[in-house]
């Protein structure tokens, strides 16, 4: 299993709009997809509160590159966020890294 982790930080006082995106859209497109989420973690102390930190779990690398673009490629995906982002946009930087679990990780 591999780890994809993403954090998307927000333009200021947008963090609302972003969690209310995953909650009524991107969940369920994800679903669609077949992309299974690992968890989703906010800042409640710490420097900055304004970012969502999540792990999406892959079997390998090749099923992420099968899977995602065809999530970012979704037309239903493509005009939510647009929707979701007019008049202002909602995200200011996304930082992603993939993970693999040591073999002594609780989580494999």
């Amino acid at each position: 299993m591999i780890y994809e982790y993403r954090a998307y930080t927000c333009l200021p006082g947008r963090l609302p709009a972003l969690l209310d995106r995953f909650r009524t859209t991107t969940l369920g497109l994800w679903e669609k997809h077949g992309i299974r989420t690992a968890g989703f973690w906010t800042v409640e102390v710490g420097e900055n509160n304004q970012v969502l930190h999540y792990l999406l779990a892959w079997e390998s690398l090749a099923e992420r590159e099968e899977k995602w673009p065809a999530f970012v490629a979704d037309p239903d995906w493509i005009s939510a966020r647009v929707a979701s982002e007019t008049p202002d946009k909602i995200v200011a930087s996304i930082r992603n890294e993939f993970w693999r679990p040591t073999d002594f990780s609780t989580v494999q």
